[in-house]
Formats: C-alpha cells, sequence, structure tokens
C-alpha cells in the first residue's frame, strides 16, 4: 500500500512538472521574433545589444543603502 502511494505521488510531481514546463516553453520564444529570417551574424549583433541594454538599465537602477546604525 505505501509503495502505491509512493509510485501515484512520484507520478503526480512528474505531470506537474511537465505541465509546468510546458508552459514555461511555450511563453518564452526561444529566439526574438525580429530575428526570425536574419541572417546568424545580425542575430548575433542583435543579442549583444539587447545584453549590453540591460545591462547599462541594470547600471542605471540605484540600489537601497543600508542603515547604518
Amino acid at each position: 500500500m505505501r509503495a502505491l502511494f509512493s509510485v501515484v505521488g512520484l507520478l503526480l510531481v512528474l505531470v506537474i512538472v511537465g505541465v509546468l514546463v510546458k508552459k514555461q516553453l511555450s511563453s518564452a520564444p526561444l529566439m526574438p521574433t525580429s530575428a526570425v529570417g536574419s541572417t546568424p551574424q545580425q542575430q548575433s549583433q542583435q543579442i549583444q545589444q539587447q545584453f549590453r541594454q540591460k545591462l547599462e538599465s541594470a547600471m542605471q537602477q540605484s540600489r537601497p543603502m543600508p542603515d547604518d546604525q
């Protein structure tokens, strides 16, 4: 009986993880939509530009200062 519950629980966890993985993969495209039909060099340049923009925006955000008491 205990083994049956273990197997059922394991199958339930696998189903939940499978559904979550499928949802995650379907919601996040692997390539930017603007990169479709581009050459690999153009795609690489686009990815580098996007990374640079995100890095610059992250560097512009101020960090909260700790309270020194």
